[in-house]
């Protein structure tokens, strides 16, 4: 994972799941991530790994410039790739597993933006394969950002972080910690902030 809300979302669902394959989505408190919160999108699952986004932050609505909210997550790939986006949430449904995605946003007038997809499985009142939570993370924020939207995005990489009982991710293109760094803590939080 590239970018830094990837890393975060990642570290607060790993920490909400401890030893499950998943948490649950009723576990995820919006003030935790409120930082990202902007940047962050839950999808249902539907029927033939067709996914829907049941909410949207803010800043994705932005980058494609309409409410996301429940329209099609297959509806941000071109016609001729609607497959793929279906099967991302098949892998991520079916596995229980994590999806870091690379994505190039076409806009008009040629415009390009590198974007980062993480895709992690939730599950839903018990019932693991119906939901998932992710983030779109920019390389960067070109100033045309707000003003001309992203039209569509094309798939440039793929990896998957396999998630194990144990706590530990092992995916192909994502490595674990050293064994030396095993015994630090990853995030830490300190109290504070505004009253």
């Amino acid at each position: 994972m590239k970018h830094t809300t990837s890393r975060l979302l990642f570290a607060y669902w790993d920490g909400l799941r401890r030893e499950r394959a998943a948490p649950d989505r009723a576990e995820i408190a919006p003030g935790a991530i409120r930082h990202i919160l902007a940047d962050t999108f839950i999808l249902a699952a539907e029927g033939e790994d067709r996914a829907t986004f049941r909410l949207a932050g803010t800043r994705c609505d932005a980058l494609f410039g309409r409410r996301l909210q429940g329209t099609a997550f297959r509806d941000l790939w071109p016609a001729d790739a609607a497959a793929e986006p279906d099967k991302l949430v098949a892998t991520v449904t079916a596995e229980t597993a994590g999806l870091v995605v690379g994505l190039l946003g076409q806009a008009s007038f040629n415009q390009t933006l590198p974007l980062e997809l993480l895709l992690l499985p939730l599950r839903y009142r018990g019932q693991p394969h119906v939901r998932l939570i992710g983030t779109f993370s920019p390389a960067s924020l070109p100033s045309w950002i707000g003003l001309t939207p992203i039209e569509h995005v094309e798939t440039t990489s793929l990896r998957v972080v396999t998630i194990g009982r144990s706590g530990r991710h092992a995916g192909a293109g994502v490595a674990g910690p050293p064994q030396s760094e095993l015994r630090r803590p990853v995030l830490v939080v300190h109290e504070g902030g505004r009253r």
